[in-house]
């Protein structure tokens, strides 16, 4: 089993503007490095959570279908797009988007077979069933829940400040752990 990200969020949840505000920047000259600041801020809080935070596709692969329903590993799933598979000939077959439903609201996510359908049989190769899937709060920044975006602003703002900390073996210091970590701590998705 395998999850993997084919398409990036189209934004992050804070922009410029705002990370300028929060780090009391005038200009826009500081704005490479408040990018870098951003995305690094956007990916450490979806390494800490487990979830996608902005609208994303993802995939997820199986060898094959399991006997009920499908563990989704990817927290906030928003839409499953399609669950393809390699049947026991070998050709790719598509599962009908009428004979699965989703459940985005038990965490991390599941994916059921509807009624009275059994997932059918796959062909002996590995990742014979594709699961792809959009993951996210939503499109937009506005999407993501108020404490992840504070943490973030303050996770930029410490970048920011500390952008020329360096020990004395030349590397960069890291962020000490900090009280304001715990704004994520109810958006965490154990077990995945």
């Amino acid at each position: 089993m395998a999850i993997y990200q084919i398409t990036a969020p189209s934004i992050e949840p804070i922009s410029l503007a705002e990370a300028r505000a929060h780090c009391h920047i005038d200009g826009t000259d500081e704005d490479t490095m408040l990018a870098i600041y951003i995305a690094a801020a956007r990916e450490k809080a979806e390494a800490l959570t487990g979830r996608a935070l902005i609208t994303q596709t993802w995939v997820q692969t199986l060898d094959e279908f399991p006997a009920d329903e499908i563990e989704l590993l990817k927290p906030c799933v928003l839409s499953i797009v399609s669950v393809a598979y390699v049947d026991i000939d070998g050709t790719p077959q598509t599962v009908s988007n009428t004979d699965y439903s989703l459940d985005a609201r038990t965490l991390p996510g599941w994916l059921l077979p509807v009624g009275e359908f059994e997932w059918p049989q796959t062909d002996d190769v590995v990742n014979a069933v594709t699961i792809t899937m959009t993951c996210g709060f939503g499109p937009a920044a506005t999407d993501v829940p108020a404490s992840i975006r504070n943490w973030m602003l303050l996770t930029i703002g410490y970048l920011h400040e500390q952008r020329a900390a360096i020990d004395s073996a030349g590397r960069a210091s890291a962020i000490p752990s900090r009280f304001v970590d715990s704004l994520l701590d109810k958006h965490v998705v154990y077990g995945i």
